[in-house]
């Protein structure tokens, strides 16, 4: 027996936020909203934007697939594969080296049995990625999840801390465009 596969779609909240979106740019320029639709996407589709997700934007946007894969593919903050439930991005940068980022990815390697560049932990909880400057310099090592920075994790402790408050995380975050916990300057935008 053939199985089909479900083609992906936003939500209706997802909707509403790509229609009021789309009406900061003149329809001829649809494409302009690619970021941060694909930013939706991600959210909506456990973390990461897979190739059909990525033909359901092309569709939203009225562009061609390969323009969404392009831009998918160039900038970092999109995950091409499934990621945890955390996505840690380690800042690799000067600063953060010489504070000990390189440590601190050995050492969160190690404890949540996650590799950068790799799958997601064995308990689905994490994902590790390093990335590119986090402007957090005064802080370094730093790792950021989500909107938050974790700073100062040149210790066992501070980053066992880290873990153990995302670990103790039982509800998703709150999603940017949906009403609860919706900072005041997204909503006025």
């Amino acid at each position: 027996m053939e199985t089909t596969a479900v083609k992906p779609q936003f939500s209706e909240a997802a909707q509403a936020e790509i229609k009021r979106l789309l009406t900061h740019y003149p329809d001829d320029r649809r494409k302009s909203a690619l970021l941060p639709v694909l930013h939706i996407a991600q959210a909506e589709f456990g973390g990461w934007v897979s190739p059909e997700v990525q033909n359901l934007v092309a569709e939203v946007l009225d562009i061609k697939p390969i323009e969404v894969y392009e831009v998918s593919s160039f900038y970092t903050m999109f995950n091409l594969k499934p990621v945890g439930k955390h996505v840690l991005e380690i800042c690799r940068t000067g600063p953060c080296m010489l504070r000990g980022s390189d440590e601190l990815t050995a050492h969160l390697e190690r404890i949540t049995g996650a590799k950068v560049g790799g799958s997601a932990s064995a308990d689905g909880l994490f994902t590790l990625k390093e990335v590119e400057c986090l402007a957090a310099c005064g802080f370094a090592p730093i790792v950021q999840v989500r909107e938050k920075y974790y700073e100062q994790l040149d210790t066992p402790d501070a980053v066992d801390a880290m873990l153990s408050e995302l670990r103790n995380q039982v509800h998703r975050p709150a999603l940017p465009w949906e009403e609860t916990g919706l900072p005041n300057a997204l909503a006025n935008n």
